[in-house]
């Protein structure tokens, strides 16, 4: 009977399956993810160790007389904390957070702690969350992420707009890690659509850095957002490879062996370029920097790169096989790592020596590369068929009211629908002369 069903072949082919995942996963080190990407410049990772500094910071009870500190301290000065929340004063609705105003960098930064595992309010965040749930700005997002951030911007907003009104000028930030790093990856899309009521602040000095961050938003929002969104990940870390419903991990503790077998079928059969065109599904957000510290088969550590794209196919999809997935996951290493490769890039271009000018010109031509690559991400989103995702014109655009929450992206015009767009705007401007020949009208 087992023969008449079939059952041996699907079995076989069940084995070959796994047994084929099993082998690719093997040999996949994280190093490989980002192998493609460029090198990120010491102007722009700058801010990375000291706002990784500054999360540690929130787990201290007495900033005077610090704990936990990380070797050299945590560069802060106590005096600058505008105020600290605690659980007792979030309710639950958000993990702990401190309002700092960094006077020699010129930032105000709001700083949010990882998850909390003590904390039944952090689990309820996390798993407050379905399948296609919340929508927002033409994408999806993490439904209990973005009922977090929403929350602290109505608790801070009048505050920050007050400091940034006190101190012209300064960039207003958000660092989180871990739980954290989804919230104020959230709180910086409500605070670009709130814009007005953090005193008209430009979206260029907004900005946003999401260390070890969770798959909280769609993958259009992502490209969209990568102008100020900034993800750093450690190597091999696993929660931003991790595409699994976090619900699921939870409620299949049990049946873990299955969850995993289910995972593996789906990795083996289903191609990437149709995970793409779901556009339910999350992803890391933003510009991605990958500290890159381990190669395969070595021993050992080897001197940090950060190589920093902003991907739309290869974005992390699958989860390293790696004894260092979970270490990689702390802040404290990702501190230590990122600080070590500061050092180095520092290092190289002063071996340069660039005089001042020259490293204002760095800088400017930084920002320009970094355009051109999100404008280069958003036209291979549209060439592999993501959902809501539109290039805006290299002239500028006449729209520049955000959409809400409930309005739908624009569909895309098809090859010929384009064509006739573009006819029909000549024809407004130009028109044929006697001889046949097209000539501006009159």
């Amino acid at each position: 009977m087992s023969i008449a069903c079939c059952l041996p072949v699907v079995e076989c082919v069940y084995c070959l399956a796994c047994a084929r995942w099993a082998w690719q996963r093997c040999l996949h080190s994280g190093g490989y993810d980002s192998e493609t990407w460029g090198v990120a410049s010491a102007a722009e990772f700058e801010p990375v160790p000291r706002l990784c500094r500054l999360i540690l910071s929130v787990y201290e009870d007495d900033l005077e007389n610090p704990q936990w500190a990380p070797p050299g301290g945590y560069g802060m000065e106590p005096r600058w904390v505008v105020h600290r929340r605690t659980y007792e004063h979030t309710h639950g609705h958000a993990p702990t957070y401190l309002l700092y105003v960094d006077h020699r960098h010129s930032d105000v930064v709001l700083a949010v702690r990882g998850m909390n595992m003590a904390k039944e309010s952090d689990y309820a965040v996390l798993l407050d969350n379905k399948l296609g749930q919340r929508r927002f700005d033409g994408g999806y997002v993490h439904n209990g992420l973005l009922k977090a951030a929403e929350w602290v911007f109505d608790a801070e907003c009048d505050v920050l707009r007050d400091l940034l009104e006190k101190n012209p000028g300064y960039t207003l930030t958000f660092a989180g890690h871990s739980l954290g790093s989804g919230v104020v990856a959230m709180l910086a899309l409500v605070a670009v659509h709130n814009k007005e009521r953090l005193g008209g602040i430009e979206r260029k000095r907004i900005r946003c850095f999401a260390m070890a961050p969770a798959r909280c938003m769609s993958l259009n929002l992502a490209v969209r957002y990568a102008d100020i969104i900034n993800a750093v990940i450690l190597q091999d870390d696993f929660l931003p490879r991790t595409d699994i419903p976090l619900e699921d991990i939870f409620k299949s503790l049990f049946c873990l062996p299955c969850l995993l077998c289910g995972r593996c079928l789906i990795d083996t059969c289903i191609p990437e370029s149709v995970m793409l065109r779901d556009p339910r599904r999350l992803y890391a957000p933003g510009r991605l920097y990958h500290i890159v510290e381990r190669k395969p088969f070595s021993c050992g550590r080897i001197p940090p790169v950060v190589r920093t794209a902003v991907p739309v196919d290869g974005r992390f999809e699958h989860i390293i096989l790696s004894c260092n997935a979970t270490s990689d996951h702390a802040i404290i290493w990702i501190e230590r790592e990122a600080q070590r490769a500061l050092d180095l890039l520092v290092e190289n271009e002063e071996t340069m020596e660039a005089p001042e000018v020259q490293r204002m010109g760095d800088e400017i031509t930084v920002t320009r590369a970094h355009d051109e690559e999100q404008q280069a991400a958003l036209r291979r989103a549209v060439a592999l068929g993501v959902a809501d995702v539109n290039v805006p014109s290299t002239y500028g655009t006449f729209d520049e009211n955000p959409t809400s929450e409930a309005d739908e992206a624009a569909p895309l015009l098809s090859d010929s629908g384009r064509r006739r767009a573009w006819d029909e705007w000549i024809s407004r401007i130009f028109e044929k002369d006697e001889s046949g020949q097209m000539v501006p009208r009159r």
